[in-house]
């Protein structure tokens, strides 16, 4: 069995919000297991928040590059925000964006493709900043929407300067009809997704793993009820077809006009385009997103380095 340690304990503790004795408890009746114990917490009703992402240790920017019927998001780490407001890094991760148009959108393709300004590779060009700036750096996330016939819309929220900013969102509309049509709904939904962040854009398209999770935690609370099974199946049912709504794209409020749905906006965008429009792709890059920070206590340091 595993141990239950006061280290896993706080880290359910930060991430749940429950209190110590509950994540105990969850915990022992998780055989350690911190997922489950966060999904036991929520089943008891004690943790009604989903996982938090932790604090983020990343800096850095996104940054995005588009070209109408293609564009691209990608990721740059530093260590520091200092080192994210540099004219130098803002530079680097545009032209790292602007590069990446030509590849595949991978990590791999962009790093090995070649960096105009210095005519190395991405790799060699962001090694060669990290000797110039002194901090470290890194390619960590991108992603790439292309169509053969539409738009890839594109957002950054909060922009720090053009094409960079802390989250970016592509959306790609395949279509025929007017572009600045699909552009201007294009940028809108990417805006919904920027606020929402939907898991899929079609609920039959949710990941069914994360699907089967959030069943099994109904299934626990619906049981608490009392109520007979058949009950509890309906009960069950009803919240997942909520859930769907609520974590799939088309079938969200839109942001912009909350009378309709996404998908509803997308039909009345259809009538001024003068054709249909498909949702193909979206992406949004959070900085720093699933990266946590390793906590340090500044004063603790200062008073061992003057023991010392």
């Amino acid at each position: 069995m595993t141990e239950i340690t006061a280290a896993l304990v706080k880290e359910l503790r930060e991430k749940s919000g429950a209190g110590m004795m509950d994540c105990k408890k969850a915990l022992t009746e998780t055989n350690g297991d911190i997922e489950a114990a966060i999904d036991w917490l929520r089943a008891k009703g004690i943790s009604k928040a989903d996982k938090k992402s932790g604090r983020t240790a990343a800096e850095g920017l996104v940054a995005i590059a588009g070209a109408g019927h293609k564009a691209v998001v990608v990721e740059l780490n530093s260590e520091t925000d200092f080192v994210a407001r540099n004219d130098a890094f803002q530079d680097l991760a545009r032209g790292i964006a602007e590069v990446a148009l030509s590849t595949n959108g991978t990590v791999e393709a962009i790093s090995a493709a070649t960096y105009p300004a210095s005519g190395k590779p991405v790799v060699d060009t962001i090694k060669d900043a990290i000797a110039t700036i002194g901090e470290n750096m890194a390619l960590r996330r991108a992603v790439k929407l292309e169509v053969e016939h539409g738009v890839v819309a594109t957002y950054i929220h909060n922009a720090a300067g053009d094409g960079i900013g802390k989250l970016g969102v592509l959306v790609a509309l395949k279509s025929v009809g007017d572009k600045a049509v699909l552009t201007s709904i294009g940028r809108q939904v990417a805006m919904h997704i920027a606020a929402t962040n939907p898991l899929a854009i079609r609920p039959e398209e949710v990941d069914a793993a994360v699907a089967e999770r959030e069943r099994n935690v109904f299934i626990e609370q619906s049981r608490a009820s009392g109520k007979p099974d058949n009950i509890i199946e309906k009960m069950v049912e009803g919240r997942m077809r909520k859930f769907f709504e609520e974590v799939a794209l088309l079938s969200q409020a839109f942001v912009i006009n909350p009378d309709l749905t996404v998908a509803a906006a997308i039909k009345e965008a259809e009538k001024t385009a003068g054709a249909p429009i498909e949702i193909t792709g979206m992406a949004r890059l959070l900085l720093g997103e699933g990266v946590e920070k390793e906590e340090t206590d500044f004063a603790a340091e200062v008073a061992a380095a003057a023991k010392g």
